[in-house]
């Protein structure tokens, strides 16, 4: 053997190898993710200030509950097509919501408006596990943390929205 053919070979076994581990370790990885679109069963959000969430919606049941500018209740039923729930789970999975931490509240009654901030409880349901984030919009914490929460919740609510457009037409 000559000496570029054993470097050829050396170079080989080693990038073989590493590719070979790296299949197998992240297909087993991913065929375990507790958090994946197939076992995806439910989510819900709550919303309002502490004392009064009373904007709801469940995905099972289509019970969507929401106060009008007049602070009126509404009542509906509405149900999500499969795109709309692939397209949270994607926002989710792109954002890192089963990264958040539970508790995003704020505990501080000095700051003024203490208890009008809203506050979004968001739950989402899988066979195995589920992910339950509470989050406070007077929260003081990360800034990235902060802004991923708010896209979550608008990609909530423009999904929301958007079934409701189809429902009334």
């Amino acid at each position: 053997m000559t000496d570029t053919s054993k470097k050829v070979f050396l170079l080989t076994t080693i990038i073989g190898s590493f590719l070979i581990y790296t299949v197998i370790y992240y297909a087993q990885v991913f065929r375990d993710a507790p958090f994946n679109r197939q076992e995806f069963q439910s989510f819900t959000i709550r919303y309002g200030t502490r004392d009064k969430m009373v904007n709801y919606y469940n995905s099972v049941t289509g019970e969507h509950d929401y106060l009008t500018k007049r602070d009126s209740l509404v009542k509906t039923h509405l149900a999500l097509a499969s795109g709309d729930i692939d397209t949270l789970h994607k926002d989710a999975a792109e954002l890192g919501f089963w990264d958040f931490p539970s508790n995003e509240l704020d505990y501080d009654s000095t700051r003024a408006g203490f208890g009008q901030a809203p506050r979004y409880v968001i739950q989402f349901n899988y066979k195995r596990k589920s992910k339950l984030v509470q989050f406070d919009a007077s929260f003081n914490g990360p800034i990235k943390l902060i802004d991923a929460n708010k896209v979550m919740i608008k990609d909530i609510t423009k999904v929301l929205s958007r079934a409701e457009e189809r429902q009334i037409k």
